[in-house]
Formats: structure tokens, C-alpha cells, sequence
């Protein structure tokens, strides 16, 4: 039985996915209910795979920092024993029972706990953790001595797949220069984890910040950038904003957040940020380049397409079919979705954006 799990460990360094299968079978051999891996790194985000029953507590524990940062967690990141241990035995009774993490395994029927920590060369540090179920009592010695046999086929199966998750996100991005887009890819704190060279040559566009973030050259656009990337699921943010390089033409930059398999495409990252650069034109837009390019309503669409025709406001107001009493709603909420302030600004970049196709 042994001989299969370590060859689907070495499977699942590859090919993600498989990672709760190899777990599953992981937890039945060592006689337990319940198992998961974690990777934590200096400022980025937490990632795991779990068990298929305990997935749903893994998204929580990933995307919750009172649960990342429980008792149990931050007592296995200090000792981070090289063996697996009882983690039981490093908690005072108190501290297990009021444990965040430890209260909702508990409402799954999952009690004792073991872990054993891995430090991965490039600095991250993979935490393996396996629960018996309640009525269980705690892990045996051969239970214990089972995962230590297995524990080197696991850090070199962690090892090679936190590598490969990099580079795959490296290989992505450079596939996409190949079709002359800069991109990169971002953890979820903003932290830049690969780039292609495109993006690195556009010195004009892209300022590095603190903590290896990336900044957009223009302030106001830089805003509205920052306030794309650090935006929660569901909020209501531009994402695809207007930045006026030194040289033309002007670009928009558009980020893209990653979920399901994309996520695990890019190495675990969760925006991509593409460049894409608008063609010159001195006609009108087209009203699916602006909603495209600048994610504006139909109605804020047949506003902006009337002004760029150098219509004056009250009569783009009638054009579009808008009482003018609402237009400057309108109008602001266009300038902040453009990064414009001024309607010669506005027109200006509407007109730099593809023609109608008439």
C-alpha cells in the first residue's frame, strides 16, 4: 500500500488536482479522518489542499486570518517539528478546546491532530496535518512512524510542486508575449510572483513599490489599479483602466482575477494583469470597445459615444435618451471609471479607442 501512495505523491507533484486523492489515501493509512497540506511564504497568501470532506474548512482557513492564525497553527510555524508529532501535546487543554480551528474540526467529528513541518529551500515552509476522528483517541506510535516513512516522499513531493506552480506561472505569462501582451501574475496581497519581458521592458507604465508590489506610473490611474487589486469578491470595481504612457498609444491595463483551475494554472496566484494597447482613431467607438475596455453601463456608454461625437452635454443627454438632470451621475461615474477628470479628456481618450464598424 505504501509503494501506491508514494507514487501518486510524486503524481500529484505534477498535476494539482490530485493532491485530495493522495491525501485521502494518506489518512486512511495512517488510521485517521482527516488530512490537508499547507504552504505559507514571507507575505503571500496561505494555499492548501485538503481531504475532499474538508474542503470547505480549507477555503475558510485560507481566506480567514483569525483561523490561519489559531493556536495550533502558530505553535506547529514556531516549532515546526521535523517529525510528525502529537500536536496535543504542545496545548495546554484550554487551548485546545478554544482553538477557532480546532471548534469547527470538532463539529466535523475530527479530533486528535499531527503535523510535521518542511522547510522548502526557496523559502517556504510546507506544514502537513492529519486528524483521527473523535471517538479515536490519539495517534499510536506506529501510527506516527507510518507518516515518518512517508514524510520524505512527501517534502520532495511538496518541494517540486510549489517549484512547479512558480514556473507554470511563469510559462504562462510568457505565452502570453508570444502574442505581444505584457502580463504578470499577483498574489492576492499585490505581491508581483512572475513577469514576462514584455512587462519588464515597460518602464513607463509599471513602478516597482515596497514589498514587491507594482504600481501604475499615472496617480489616477493608479488608483483606480489599486483599487481593483485590493477589491473583495463581488465589489463593484473597475477593472480594466486607462493609463496615458509617455509615448503613444494609451493603454489599458486590465486585471483579472484567477479562480478554480485558472488559479491552479497560474501557481496559485489570483490576478493577472495584461497591457493592451488601443489602436489610434480619430472616429467614434465602438460601444463594445468602451463597455469592454472601461466596464461602463449601456447607459454611461450611449453618453460617452455622444460626447465623443463633440456633441455638448445637454444635447448628448437627449441623444443617449437620458433626462439631463441625471447626466452628471453619469458623468462622474464615466470620468472615474476612465480616469479622467474633464470631458477634453474624456473625448480625447474615447476617440483613441477602436472605430464603429459600420
Amino acid at each position: 500500500m505504501l509503494t501506491e501512495i508514494v507514487d501518486s505523491l510524486y503524481e500529484a507533484a505534477f498535476i494539482s488536482e490530485k493532491w485530495p486523492a493522495v491525501l485521502e489515501g494518506v489518512t486512511g493509512a495512517a488510521a485517521s479522518k482527516g488530512g490537508a497540506l499547507f504552504v505559507f511564504a514571507d507575505g503571500l497568501p496561505v494555499r492548501g489542499k485538503a481531504v475532499p470532506s474538508l474542503q470547505g474548512l480549507m477555503k475558510e482557513v485560507t481566506a480567514d486570518e483569525t483561523l490561519r492564525l489559531s493556536t495550533a497553527a502558530t505553535r506547529m510555524s514556531e516549532l515546526r517539528p521535523a517529525s510528525f508529532i502529537d500536536v496535543d501535546s504542545f496545548m495546554t487543554p484550554q487551548e485546545i478546546r478554544d482553538d477557532p480551528v480546532r471548534i469547527r474540526l470538532r463539529t466535523l467529528g475530527l479530533g486528535a491532530n499531527t503535523c510535521a513541518a518542511i522547510p522548502m529551500p526557496s523559502g517556504e515552509l510546507v506544514m502537513f496535518v492529519f486528524q483521527r476522528g473523535l471517538e479515536d483517541g490519539a495517534y499510536a506510535p506506529e501510527h506516527l512512524g507510518l507518516l515518518d516513512r512517508l514524510r520524505p516522499d512527501m517534502a520532495r513531493a511538496s518541494l517540486a510542486a510549489t517549484r512547479l506552480g512558480l514556473e507554470r506561472a511563469r510559462g504562462t505569462v510568457n505565452a502570453l508575449a508570444t502574442i505581444g501582451l505584457p502580463a504578470a501574475v499577483l498574489a492576492s496581497n499585490g505581491r508581483v510572483r512572475a513577469t514576462n519581458t514584455l512587462f519588464d521592458q515597460e518602464k513607463t507604465l509599471f513602478v516597482a513599490t515596497a514589498f514587491g508590489g507594482i504600481a501604475l506610473a499615472n496617480p489616477e490611474s493608479n488608483r483606480l489599479f489599486q483599487m481593483a487589486v485590493q477589491a473583495r469578491d463581488g465589489e463593484p470595481v473597475s477593472r480594466s483602466i486607462p493609463l496615458r504612457s509617455a509615448l503613444p498609444p494609451p493603454v489599458v491595463v486590465h486585471v483579472l482575477p484567477l479562480k478554480r483551475d485558472a488559479h491552479d494554472l497560474f501557481g496559485g496566484c489570483d490576478l493577472l494583469i495584461v497591457a493592451t494597447a488601443i489602436s489610434a482613431s480619430a472616429l467614434v467607438p465602438s460601444p463594445t470597445i468602451l463597455t469592454g475596455l472601461f466596464d461602463l453601463t449601456a447607459a454611461e456608454v450611449r453618453l460617452a459615444t455622444a460626447l465623443a461625437k463633440g456633441l455638448n452635454l445637454q444635447v448628448a443627454a437627449a441623444e443617449a435618451g437620458l433626462q439631463f438632470s441625471t447626466v452628471r451621475t453619469y458623468l462622474n461615474r464615466i470620468f472615474r471609471k476612465t480616469g479622467t477628470n474633464q470631458q477634453s479628456q474624456l473625448v480625447a481618450l474615447l476617440k483613441s479607442a477602436h472605430p464603429f464598424q459600420q
